[in-house]
């Protein structure tokens, strides 16, 4: 049993190509085999348990074989498990389609497989509206600087983090940056909400020069995760969605990490009081089991493509668009926020640690610390080079799994973790902190 951890690790490493990963880093940094999960929990080969600090990549809503999830995935297999959508259809897809409709007050659903698919769908629907209205002019994008919108070749042209797209940039289509509302950034006595305003007006400005050119502004909702969660005032989008109407422009809310609780509210632009022209939906949708994302839209947006034409059609499309099992997953995610009243439940727990948290924001290492639903997060102010893998290092040794976002260390665990295993998850950064591991 004591050698099962290194064999699947150097397995892992001769034969599969690690995503977001320069491979010859681990000739030194360690990679996790994982046998098993249970809850919030990660256990690996040899039985060392690690709490998932991170819901595996931001999916895991509800734990690690969860009972719930495993019996309604395990039904929807014994009944069908995948069929064309292209003139077909199924039970999952169509019910899951209507109450994402009746939560979000958008209309049909388009399916695809991961986060940066829907914002490929969602970038080319926003153009391929404007050009079935006669606006063929209308071809050019905006999103916030810092944003990450996924690394297809679509979504890195509207990504601004220079690591994932610098690399592709003569492949990328030319778009257009405003300045992120991102609170961090505000100057010395001016508030987010007033920060946030500003930023709007940056925004607004460019759209005074280039809104004949524009289809659409793409934004993460509160929350730019990539750019170490940088959270900001919901004003900013009630000034975008104002501006995005003044000047005919759509707006895509790019809730793929943000949207099913994880800001609190079960999308991110509740909070702000709006609702986008295209809502991206990825991530959490399946409560961490199986891919999946989608695309909703105004019925403005879906009355543009319904024509005899079979070019002024959308005709974007993945093998497994709609896919049974994964719809049937993001049904009973959707059940279990209903019957076990999730997003209060998480505000309960919230509250719970709000002391626990505030200790460790008073640490003299910890700058700006910030809390918005599930997400904790704060920057380690003397953070030198490589502080990202030592910290995951040090953190694992603890039984936590954290992935740090340069200077930035970030909470989201699965919404199953309870309030003492929080608290214990704060305490374990405290010691790093002071220990100057972390």
């Amino acid at each position: 049993m004591a050698n099962l951890n290194e064999s699947w690790l150097q397995r892992s490493r001769q034969a599969v190509w690690h995503p977001c990963t320069q491979m010859k880093q681990h000739e030194t940094l360690p990679i996790v085999p994982i046998a098993r999960g249970e809850g919030p929990w990660l256990i690996d080969f040899e039985g060392k348990r690690y709490l998932d600090g991170v819901s595996s990549w931001w999916v895991n809503l509800f734990g690690h074989a969860n009972p719930r999830m495993n019996a309604a995935i395990l039904d929807q297999m014994n009944t069908l498990e995948h069929v064309i959508l292209a003139g077909f259809t199924q039970k999952p897809v169509v019910e899951l389609s209507e109450k994402l409709g009746q939560l979000t007050g958008l209309g049909h659903a388009f399916y695809g497989s991961d986060g940066a698919s829907a914002t490929e769908i969602a970038l080319k629907m926003s153009y391929h509206y404007w050009r079935n209205r006669g606006r063929e002019a209308k071809t050019g994008f905006v999103s916030l600087q810092n944003s990450y919108h996924g690394e297809t070749l679509g979504a890195l042209s509207v990504t601004d983090v220079p690591l994932f797209s610098a690399t592709y940039a003569p492949l990328l289509r030319q778009t257009h940056r405003v300045p992120s509302p991102d609170w961090r950034l505000a100057e010395p006595g001016e508030t987010p909400e007033q920060y946030a305003e500003r930023a709007a007006d940056a925004l607004e400005a460019l759209f005074q020069r280039e809104a004949a050119n524009l289809a659409a502004l793409i934004v993460e909702p509160l929350c730019q995760g990539a750019a170490g969660m940088a959270m900001y005032h919901p004003r900013y989008l009630q000034r975008a969605r104002a501006l995005c109407d003044t000047y005919q422009v759509h707006l895509i809310a790019d809730e793929i990490a943000m949207g099913f609780g994880r800001t609190g509210t079960m999308f991110a632009c509740e909070q702000a009081g709006i609702r986008a022209d295209f809502l991206c939906l990825s991530k959490g949708i399946t409560g961490g089991y199986l891919p999946l994302s989608t695309v909703l839209c105004t019925d403005e947006v879906y009355a543009a493509f319904y024509d005899d034409e079979v070019v002024r059609g959308f005709l974007h499309s993945h093998s497994y668009t709609g896919n049974a099992l994964a719809c049937r997953a993001a049904l009973e995610v959707l059940a279990i926020f209903e019957d076990e009243d999730v997003l209060a439940a998480n505000r309960a727990k919230a509250t719970a640690v709000a002391a626990d948290f505030a200790r460790l924001a008073s640490h003299p290492r910890v700058q700006n610390a910030r809390h918005l639903g599930m997400i904790w997060a704060f920057e380690v102010s003397d953070a030198l080079p490589g502080f990202s893998g030592r910290c995951f290092e040090a953190a694992l040794a603890q039984g936590v799994l954290l992935r740090p976002v340069g200077q930035t260390v970030y909470l989201m665990p699965p919404y199953v973790v309870s309030v003492a295993e929080l608290q214990q998850v704060f305490a374990t950064l405290q010691t790093l902190l002071d220990s100057g591991l972390c």
